[in-house]
Order: C-alpha cells, then sequence, then structure tokens
C-alpha cells in the first residue's frame, strides 16, 4: 500500500520518551497560539457589531458580524482539515491565522470605503481564526495518549481564557493607536488582529516542529512495523472509524454549542429589555466566558477518568440545570448570571469530552476530514441557534427559550445513552 504524505518516517527511530516530548512542546506552542488568537478576535468580534451598525445606518445589521465570523469558520473548516492530512497541521494553522489577518485588513479597508459588503467579506475571513482555535484542540490530541487525551486537549482549550477575556479590553487602546496613525474611525482594534494573527502564523511554522500529525503517522508506522518484526503486530488503536461514536461526538458537539449560542447571545437582549444596565450586561458574559474556557482542564481530566460518555452527560446536566436557572428565573438578574454560569460550565465539559470521543473514534489516517467536518457542523449549528434564537425569544420570551432548546440537551443525553459503545 502507499504510503500518504503523512507516512514519512523520520530519520531515526523514534521512542515513546521522545514522542511525549514533542507532545509537551506541540501543547504549549498551541496555548500559545490560543492566547495570540484570542487577543485578536476577541477585540475584533466586539468592534465589528459596532462598526457594522455604523456603516449600514442600522443597529437591526449589528448582528450580521458574528454570522459572518460564525459563517467564515464554518466554511474554512473542511479547507484546513484536508491541508493539515495532505500538508501536516503547522502549515494548515499558519494558513488559517493569516487569512484571518487579512480579513481584519480588509475590514479596516471597509471601514475607510464605509463599504458593508466589504466590511462582511472581512469579517468571513477573520471568521477563519475561529476554524484555526477549533482545530488547535485536535491537534494537541494528535501525539497524546488515549490516557491523557482529553486533559491534553482541554488545556489548549483553557488558553483561550487569555484572550477571550483580554481582548475586548484591547479596543480603547487600539482605537487610540488608530487615530495615532490615522486609520478611520474604529479600525484601530483590527490592527491587534494582524498581528496577533501574524505572530500565531510565524509561532506554528517555526515552533510547532516536528509536526504533531506527521510524526503521530510515522510513529505509528514506526510500532506497526516493530510488531510485525518481533510477531506481535495487533490491531492499531482505531483501525477504523467507528461511526455510531462518531456520530455520538458530532452530535454532543454540535448540540452543546447550539444550545449555548442561542441562550447566551438573547441573553444582553433580555437583560437590557429589563432594565439592566450595559454593567451588569458585560459582566453576566465576563462570567459566561470564564465558565466556558476556565474549568476546562477540569473536564479534560474527568474525560480520561470517568469516561466521554459520562463527562458528556455531566455536560449535559449542567446545560439542562442551566437553562431551567434562566426559563424558571427569567425575572431575576441573579438567577440569569447564575445561569449564564452553568451554561458555561455544561458547554466545555460537553465540547471537551465530545472532541476527546471523536479522535478516540475516529481512524488515525481520517481524523484531520473527520475532526474538520465536526468543526463545520459545529459552526453551523451555532449558526442557525442563533438565528432561530431570535424567532423564539420575541414569540415565546426568554423563559420560552430556554425551555424549547431543552429539546437539545434531551436529544444528546438520549443518544448517550443507547448508541453502542465500541
Amino acid at each position: 500500500m502507499s504510503a500518504t504524505p503523512l507516512q514519512s518516517a523520520p530519520a531515526a527511530p523514534l521512542t515513546a520518551d521522545a514522542v511525549a516530548a514533542v507532545q509537551r512542546r506541540t501543547r504549549t506552542v498551541l496555548m500559545i497560539g490560543q492566547v495570540l488568537a484570542g487577543l485578536g478576535m476577541g477585540a475584533t468580534l466586539s468592534i465589528g457589531a459596532i462598526l457594522a451598525a455604523e456603516i449600514s445606518g442600522s443597529p437591526a445589521f449589528s448582528g450580521m458580524a458574528a454570522t459572518a465570523v460564525t459563517l467564515g469558520a464554518a466554511l474554512a473548516a473542511i479547507p484546513l482539515a484536508r491541508l493539515a492530512r495532505r500538508a501536516g497541521r503547522a502549515p494548515a494553522l499558519a494558513t488559517g491565522a493569516l487569512t484571518a489577518a487579512a480579513g481584519a485588513l480588509v475590514a479596516m479597508l471597509a471601514a475607510g470605503l464605509s463599504s458593508f459588503p466589504l466590511l462582511l467579506l472581512g469579517i468571513l475571513l477573520i471568521g477563519s481564526g475561529t476554524a484555526v482555535n477549533l482545530q488547535s484542540r485536535f491537534a494537541a490530541a494528535d501525539l497524546a495518549a488515549p490516557a491523557t487525551r482529553g486533559r491534553d486537549l482541554s488545556l489548549v482549550v483553557w488558553a483561550t481564557t487569555v484572550g477571550a477575556v483580554s481582548g475586548p479590553n484591547l479596543i480603547g487602546p487600539g482605537e487610540a493607536l488608530g487615530a495615532y496613525l490615522g486609520l478611520p474611525d474604529l479600525s484601530g482594534p483590527f490592527l491587534f488582529t494582524v498581528v496577533a494573527q501574524s505572530l500565531a502564523a510565524v509561532l506554528y511554522l517555526v515552533a510547532l516542529r516536528p509536526d504533531p500529525l506527521r510524526l503521530a503517522a510515522a510513529w505509528r508506522a514506526e510500532q506497526v512495523a516493530e510488531g510485525e518484526r518481533l510477531g506481535t503486530a495487533r490491531p492499531s488503536e482505531t483501525a477504523v472509524d467507528h461511526a455510531p461514536s462518531i456520530r455520538l461526538a458530532m452530535l454532543a458537539v454540535a448540540f452543546s454549542h447550539a444550545t449555548m449560542v442561542s441562550v447566551m447571545a438573547m441573553t444582553p437582549v433580555h437583560l437590557t429589555a429589563h432594565g439592566a444596565s450595559l454593567v451588569i450586561v458585560g459582566f453576566t458574559i465576563s462570567l459566561h466566558i470564564a465558565g466556558m474556557y476556565a474549568l476546562s482542564p477540569v473536564f479534560g481530566v474527568l474525560a480520561d477518568r470517568l469516561g466521554r460518555r459520562p463527562t458528556i452527560l455531566l455536560g449535559q446536566g449542567m446545560l439542562a440545570a442551566s437553562l431551567l436557572m434562566t426559563g424558571l428565573g427569567a425575572e431575576s438578574e441573579g438567577w440569569v448570571v447564575a445561569g449564564l454560569i452553568v451554561l458555561g460550565l455544561g458547554w466545555s465539559a460537553g465540547t471537551v469530552a465530545g472532541s476527546a470521543l471523536l479522535t478516540d473514534a475516529a481512524a488515525p489516517d481520517r481524523r484531520p476530514i473527520v475532526q474538520g467536518r465536526s468543526d463545520l457542523v459545529m459552526s453551523a449549528s451555532g449558526a442557525v441557534g442563533g438565528a432561530l434564537a431570535g424567532v423564539v425569544l420575541a414569540g415565546l420570551g426568554y423563559s420560552g427559550l430556554s425551555f424549547v432548546t431543552l429539546a437539545l440537551v434531551a436529544a444528546v443525553t438520549v443518544a448517550t445513552l443507547v448508541t453502542p459503545r465500541r
């Protein structure tokens, strides 16, 4: 059988210690990349909505910025996954980061020309940065041992906390820098995206060596060859896809994401309509983001020790609890804040455990493609959930939205309980 591009053997025989050392380095590089990407994305998403409303002349179009980012992430998922399979993780991650940097330049040009279509194109390209963030968690699992795969994956997710929390605070400095450089109004923060994403691309190309995906393929090939030589050859970890587990993992990740986006996106609208100040709204969303990322290593360890499926069920339990809090306590700011925190925790558990299960269930040579499809479905589910949430909010109110969204949680719970194991 002819070898794929990822199956090129290394110059010297590999050892378990050498692979473990590369994995530690890979994890560190990916975490730094997540921080850089988050710093740029955090400022962009916030200012993008404001700029969209100003250029279009209507606040009704401000939500198009978030939609464009999500759509951009979905469109980039499969191409980046195919590039990773063909050339390795580093080129794929760097390409996505540079595309996001180019998108920020386009958005700055749109601000100067007051072109709404050009702005949407720029933000669409910036969405590839989100696709890079999603693919990074899978890159952390390429060389990870199955027993620690959830932990390694979750640590990269956790690193997003720094950028996600700090990024929005760069809007003020970005505007000041833009004014100093004579840039159009509201375009200064995009400079941080250009610089941060460019630095991330250089980091991936320079420091992500040897490439984790290519090394993982070479390591597996060496193990198989050694087993055949000694007469102890045995099936690899996942010789073929386990389709039921893959479907379950994709469902858990996609529906956990759709649940989170649907409620989170409508919470500021609900709170401000009931007289909450912008300070309360910002505080609520900040706590929600902290819930999404800050404790992800805990759920990674639980996924390794308790199992992927029990942790998925734990996540669904927390999502259900959060929806009951926001549904029954919709008129109380305290209950809504608490519900958003638990909502973030449930998303974290479902996403981390589902991603680990997906990697376990996919055949090694097909993992990048399967992971790319999962990211595509995840982003698309979030976009659909966010779009439909506004319709449900208008018709049934915030409580009704929370109770309707429970159906997504129920679907994942039932699927987890009935899907056959390997």
